[in-house]
């Protein structure tokens, strides 16, 4: 494999420990995550510009991925949700982008990948990038932008 692959799983393997160690206690774990999303993004991008394969779906085990949700958005508290572009309530009750779901559906993918990295590496790099491509990178690309917003605002 490039070491552009080699590269891209060093990082899902990062991402996925620090989504699987988040806690609430640890007052640099978004910080960590910040820094770590714009890696991930060029990780993938360069990737994706260069592979033509297609990939398997991901079906994850959705009573583990709520449960990998729910935590995170336990951790995340109230820097959890935020206004996606279409949203119109103006109470601010009716905020339908959640932080904890992006950073969820990212997980999900990646960890896919990596399960299938043991297999076959061949799959797995076409499974992270049809998946970017049709599903979490605009998963990636709203968690970024709420980061972003939230260190803006001194939120973090």
């Amino acid at each position: 494999m490039s070491p552009h692959f080699n590269e891209m799983a060093e990082i899902a393997q990062k991402y996925c420990t620090l989504i699987e160690n988040a806690d609430e206690k640890d007052p640099q774990w978004l910080s960590k995550v910040a820094s770590l999303l714009p890696r991930l993004h060029m990780a993938i991008s360069v990737l994706a510009a260069s592979a033509g394969e297609s990939g398997n779906g991901v079906h994850p085990d959705l009573d583990a991925r709520f449960e990998i949700f729910a935590r995170l958005r336990e951790v995340l508290g109230n820097k959890d949700a935020y206004w996606m572009e279409f949203d119109v309530a103006q109470d601010g009750q009716h905020m339908s982008g959640s932080l904890a779901d992006d950073l969820t559906d990212i997980y999900c993918e990646l960890k896919y990948g990596l399960e299938m990295l043991e297999q076959e590496p061949s799959q797995a790099l076409a499974g992270w990038c049809s998946g970017y491509s049709a599903y979490w990178g605009q998963h990636l690309l709203d968690a970024e932008r709420h980061i972003y917003a939230l260190k803006t605002r001194n939120q973090f």
